[in-house]
């Protein structure tokens, strides 16, 4: 019995700002709701709402800055309830790996509008 699983179509979260979300486990995909994992990429001059999401966030940086700026290869945890607010106001794409426990979903992202 195969004890992995090989995701080669991950699920394209929907944004109309350009920025690339593709979960390869997690809510999405696969009804997880324990955990997400997913890359993203951040395109130069991009700017997110604030947020308070109710999921502790895992950022692994793969190229690339964003505002709170750890250095490639860094990685940095975003307790839940902290409000945040992502950016990349540099040139460069900024490219990462999120992992969210529990899983990501927009009922517990909660961004303000």
């Amino acid at each position: 019995m195969r004890k992995y699983n090989v995701q080669r179509s991950p699920f394209i979260v929907p944004t109309v700002d350009g920025k690339v979300i593709k979960e390869h486990f997690g809510h999405a995909i696969n009804g997880n709701v324990n955990i997400s994992t997913a890359h993203m990429v951040a395109p130069s001059n991009w700017n997110d709402l604030f947020q308070t999401p109710k999921f502790d966030e895992y950022t692994f940086k793969i190229r690339g800055e964003k505002q709170f700026i750890i250095e490639e290869g860094e990685s940095i945890k975003i307790e839940k309830n902290t409000k945040v607010q992502y950016s990349n106001s540099f040139t460069d794409v900024c490219k990462y790996i999120a992992i969210c426990k529990p899983a990501f979903s927009m009922e517990l992202d909660n961004r303000d509008e």
